[in-house]
């Protein structure tokens, strides 16, 4: 198994597997992040075509964080009892199984239905995906969780232009969701064999309840940074589109350059993430990152049109997409094996409280004012997490052995 002591680079006899993983995980994120940019950014073409209110939408994205969560479980569930890359591949499956289902979805109550699958399995892949990671930086024994997220961006940008194309084309909806699906079928097909295996990754049973070698005081505050910063993470997501669309009075196809500027700039961002943290380390980097995600927030609250709301959601990008990540890593240091599994899998399900509040919460606030209002709320989060920097480490490179925590926040 590949352990969180291993040495900081991986030894000879590792070194191909790990690199193979690496990409095929990284395959694995961008997969999710394409398909999810492909939902969030039809969006607008889904309200219209299921004659969609503001707060059927909000019940949408509700019943999507929901049943991830139950999604996490299960992937907690089917690692322990056979692997991640079981849990993984059988998330990606379903991913495509769900995207048919949307695609053919012949009125409202079916769509809820298939949206619903799509939620169980967008929380096997995540939790899945972020088990792969940490077992890989374990044996790479250095920081390269955050490129992970750097292939999620690339996937969510492709996802957005390929939304905005078919648009551009009038491509019907069920066709567009059709093809994204076959490109998840295929690369969950081609990727999914070189995952790490229970040899390379669980190997032997779970000694333990995951929580009970890591302090509860611990594992909250890591889940409440993760729950704010997938809360702004998935308002940009689920409401950038419809924000311009509808608030700013953008086209279909300009509406989804939204969240291709956001992802383009968290690219980037998670691109360098891993050096910059190698170097200053991540309390100082989550620190900048929420400073500057505060200020783009600033920015889209007060855009007077689409191009000054577009600029505001790449400036936000530019930091705020690194803060996740950066909690699964210093999280993951703390256990290793299957124990491992199931911290990831249990952490992940503040994701989806964090969707609930980005996704349902700013709906409802734009269902009762008006998006510009909503968007008000992820602002607030981001200067949250300028103080909650503080339970970060200030080490430099990756931890190889699990330590406490760094100081909660005043």
């Amino acid at each position: 198994m590949l352990d969180p002591q291993s040495q900081n680079q991986p030894s000879s006899a590792l070194a191909p597997a790990l690199r193979t993983a690496r990409a095929a995980n990284s395959v694995a994120f961008a997969l999710q992040g394409f398909f999810l940019a492909v939902i969030l950014t039809e969006l607008p073409q889904m309200k219209d075509h299921y004659d969609l209110s503001d707060g059927l939408i909000v019940a949408i994205v509700a019943l999507i964080s929901l049943l991830a969560g139950v999604g996490s479980i299960t992937a907690e569930r089917v690692a322990l009892r056979w692997s991640s890359r079981t849990a993984l591949r059988v998330g990606l499956l379903l991913v495509a199984i769900a995207g048919v289902g949307i695609a053919f979805a012949p009125n409202r109550i079916c769509a809820f239905v298939v949206l619903g699958v799509y939620g169980i399995a967008v929380g096997m892949v995540d939790a899945g995906t972020n088990m792969q990671a940490v077992f890989i930086q374990h044996g790479y024994g250095r920081f390269v969780l955050v490129s992970f997220y750097a292939a999620w961006s690339a996937g969510s940008i492709a996802g957005a232009l390929f939304v905005s194309a078919f648009e551009a084309l009038k491509v019907p909806l069920w066709a567009s969701v059709l093809t994204a699906a076959a490109v998840v079928l295929a690369g969950c097909l081609a990727a999914g064999p070189r995952l790490l295996g229970t040899d390379e990754a669980e190997a032997g049973p779970a000694e333990h309840e995951p929580t009970s070698s890591v302090p509860v005081r611990v594992f909250l505050l890591f889940g409440v940074v993760i729950a704010l910063a997938f809360a702004i993470d998935l308002a940009v997501g689920n409401w950038s589109a419809l924000y311009l669309k509808d608030e700013l009075l953008s086209s279909s196809s300009t509406a989804a350059l939204a969240l291709a500027a956001y992802q383009g700039a968290s690219l980037v961002g998670r691109l360098t993430g891993d050096l910059w943290v190698r170097r200053f380390g991540p309390r100082t980097v989550v620190r900048a990152a929420a400073l500057v995600g505060s200020i783009g927030l600033v920015i889209v609250v007060a855009a007077p049109g689409p191009v000054a709301a577009i600029l505001g959601f790449l400036v936000a990008g530019i930091g705020l997409p690194v803060i996740a990540p950066l909690c699964f890593s210093e999280a993951g240091q703390l256990t290793s094996g299957r124990d491992l599994d199931a911290l990831i899998a249990r952490l992940n399900l503040f994701n989806y409280a964090g969707t609930l509040v980005g996704g349902a919460v700013v709906g409802a606030v734009a269902d009762a004012a008006n998006l510009r209002a909503g968007f008000a709320i992820p602002l607030g989060f981001a200067v949250v997490l300028i103080g909650f920097a503080r339970i970060f480490h200030t080490r430099n490179g990756a931890r190889t052995a699990p330590v406490e925590p760094a100081a909660e926040p005043a």
